[in-house]
């Protein structure tokens, strides 16, 4: 990552947050700005958990502690803050990440991200005053994974290299026994099986809470 005093102090100001910045890119749209993306990190589900936002028990928790936190961010660094859930029309947050040359497609078509592996959960942005580089590219991890245990970890075959996203299938799963004590209590196999997730070590508690908000949706 280009080690500039403002992507300094962005760093400085939302790692306390549990967040970290996964990639910066030119502002598509005005070459004068730059777009830094923003997701969760390992300290993220311990601020969380202390929040209003997880105790208030209203609808959507995670989205509403996001533009709480980012929008103060926001302000406090002179930057406008970005949501993937905003919309219609949607910022296009998966063009931005690619973008970065951080994250790629993985085999079974979910993003891939060079730190957090399949545990991508992107917050929001940051669109900044001023212009940055890409960060210099990653290497792609799919790239060099031998093994590729993420085509073949769904036990349903819902997340394939063969076939789009199974969502019926994979909710239908959810429910069974095998559903409810594996993937509903540590999260999505095929996330949990890939190697760089597993270095980015997401509480199970964690993992567990996107499942049930996922098996409500």
């Amino acid at each position: 990552m280009t080690h500039d005093g403002s992507l300094t102090r962005i760093n400085a100001a939302i790692t306390p947050q549990g967040l970290m910045l996964m990639g910066v890119l030119p502002d598509p749209d005005d070459r004068r700005r730059s777009i830094a993306l923003v997701g969760t990190d390992a300290g993220f589900w311990q601020v969380f958990t202390d929040s209003p936002e997880y105790h208030d028990e209203k609808r959507d928790p995670i989205d509403r502690w996001s533009k709480r936190i980012l929008g103060a961010l926001a302000t406090a660094l002179g930057a406008q803050a970005a949501y993937p859930s905003d919309g219609p029309p949607y910022a296009p947050f998966i063009a931005w990440a690619k973008a970065t040359g951080r994250f790629w497609s993985s085999p079974t078509g979910m993003l891939i991200h060079d730190r957090a592996g399949l545990m991508v959960s992107i917050r929001g942005a940051l669109v900044l005053a001023q212009p940055f580089e890409p960060d210099v590219p990653s290497q792609n991890p799919c790239a060099i994974c031998t093994t590729r245990p993420c085509v073949s970890a769904c036990p349903v075959d819902a997340l394939s290299d063969r076939h789009n996203y199974g969502v019926h299938a994979c909710k239908d799963h959810l429910v069974t026994p095998e559903g409810q004590s594996s993937c509903m209590q540590h999260g999505c196999l095929v996330r949990t099986i890939c190697p760089v997730s597993k270095s980015f070590n997401r509480r199970d508690a964690q993992s567990a809470f996107h499942m049930l908000a996922f098996k409500g949706a």
